[in-house]
């Protein structure tokens, strides 16, 4: 199917857990982690943030390594630990074979699935994800966003408009011996659409002071100049890409 011929969105996501959470818009506050000056004032700041969506994990769960051993858990208590071999969502693998094509029961996505390096496990959201040609999406940690210590985020691009495939994450525990709590009310990593282009050896050019014709000294004045003014509102940038952007959206 051609989502491009469909709509003009730049992304599909599929839902395949019932019960996983939607994706959220990025916020531009970064949940409310940075700082308001920065999110009133910075610009870059702020649109960094907003840049995706939020995924969050389909069920709460909890982690352990022991040893270079992995351990999972969906309750918690002592005797619900298991060793982790594989695992997947809870009664989902028999919904999966109800409503698959014959043949491709087996196809049934992960939940977690440990790697070969100790302490790496590769987490499904729950959902697929589609995205028009020429675009990929970045998957990442929550961008501006103070994140545990008990876990680090890999990032990775997918190339989602060939490969239709589960849209997940990859972490790895620095935390040992105790378990590591990832519960679906909180997102776990960020996603964000970039042109295939952007990240495939896109070519550049150098140049030095002396290369700077008077239409560069004119753009880098306007960009500079309200910076020396001692009385000029703060947020100006800000303001100034705001008011673009809606002129934009007017044109449209």
């Amino acid at each position: 199917m051609n989502i491009v011929d469909r709509d003009p969105a730049i992304c599909r996501f599929y839902r395949l857990v019932p019960a996983a959470p939607e994706p959220r818009r990025a916020d531009r506050s970064a949940d409310g982690m940075i700082p308001v000056r920065a999110y009133r004032y910075c610009e870059a700041i702020a649109s960094a943030s907003g840049f995706g969506w939020y995924f969050f994990p389909p069920m709460s769960f909890a982690l352990r390594l022991e040893a270079n051993v992995m351990y999972f858990s969906y309750g918690g208590s002592p005797e619900e630990w298991s060793k982790l071999d594989g695992t997947d969502v809870p009664d989902f693998r028999r919904r999966f074979a109800e409503a698959a094509p014959e043949g491709m029961e087996r196809l049934c996505p992960t939940f977690l699935t440990p790697a070969r390096e100790p302490g790496v496990v590769q987490i499904w959201s729950g959902y697929l994800a589609q995205t028009a040609p020429g675009w990929s999406l970045l998957s990442r940690g929550l961008a501006n966003i103070s994140t545990t210590a008990d876990y680090e985020i890999f990032e990775g691009i997918i190339e989602t408009s060939d490969w239709f495939g589960p849209l997940f994450t990859n972490i790895r525990l620095t935390r040992t011996n105790s378990p590591v709590r990832f519960h679906s009310r909180y997102p776990l990593f960020q996603v964000q659409p970039v042109l295939r282009q952007c990240y495939r050896d896109p070519p550049f050019e150098v140049y030095e002071l002396d290369d700077l014709d008077a239409d560069d000294w004119q753009r880098f004045a306007t960009t500079m100049m309200p910076n020396t003014d001692q009385h000029r509102k703060l947020g100006h940038y800000a303001a100034a890409t705001r008011r673009k952007l809606r002129r934009e959206h007017a044109a449209l």
